[in-house]
């Protein structure tokens, strides 16, 4: 059984999803590492990755994949675990602008329905209920305040030495949001029959409860 999650940056999707992929027992599928281990494999290139030729050029020769184990997950670029370099804020804007790329996506997508092919896992990313597993039985939609969103990823990056100040947290969410919401293919926009959850209030303990009780009554 698939649990897809989707919704923009900064509402807790991985820490819940990783959360509800242990309380279940299930496989955790980050999709957004995916598109961030292509934008690392960019840079290194020297690519630009608004240069959409270019990266597309990239895609024959690249091998991206992902090892689950006791719990883990490591994602290979060519061979080489990259786990640790898909964090920065420079891949980060690189798989935004990445992720944009019609070509991108259709070649990502096998890889990640191969994983959900694996049994069962709990997939979050932005078109996880409208692409990837759109006939996933249970699909979540989780949004938060702005406010509350700028909050939570400029912690995250002041946690890896990387804070910068709020307001730049703050544009670089907006520049995602604004990309992710307008791309022309696979936008993000909840799936029509997704539950929707404001983690804005609620801690990641609490959203997985409402998920499971979600999940449970089939409300």
């Amino acid at each position: 059984m698939i649990i897809a999650i989707d919704g923009p940056a900064g509402v807790g999707k991985s820490t819940v999803a990783k959360l509800l992929a242990a309380r279940l027992g299930y496989l955790y599928l980050d999709t957004g590492a995916l598109y961030r281990a292509l934008a690392w494999k960019t840079l290194q290139s020297r690519i630009r990755p608004t240069d959409q030729a270019q990266v597309t050029t990239l895609l024959p020769a690249t091998s991206i994949h992902m090892q689950f184990q006791h719990g883990l997950v490591q994602v290979l670029v060519d061979g080489l675990d990259v786990t640790g370099d898909l964090r920065t804020p420079e891949v980060t804007t690189a798989a935004s602008i990445v992720s944009a790329i019609p070509a991108v996506r259709e070649w990502l997508l096998p890889i990640q329905r191969q994983i959900g092919q694996r049994g069962s896992v709990v997939a979050e990313g932005r078109d996880i209920g409208t692409k990837v597993f759109p006939s996933a039985p249970f699909k979540f939609f989780l949004e938060a305040d702005a406010t509350v969103r700028v909050a939570r990823r400029h912690r995250e990056l002041v946690a890896v030495g990387r804070g910068g100040t709020v307001e730049t947290t703050s544009q670089d969410l907006s520049d995602r949001d604004r990309r992710d919401r307008t791309r022309s293919i696979d936008p993000l926009v909840p799936a029509d029959d997704a539950r929707f959850i404001d983690t804005s209030t609620l801690s990641p303990d609490q959203v997985v409860e409402r998920m499971i009780a979600a999940m449970s009554t089939g409300s």
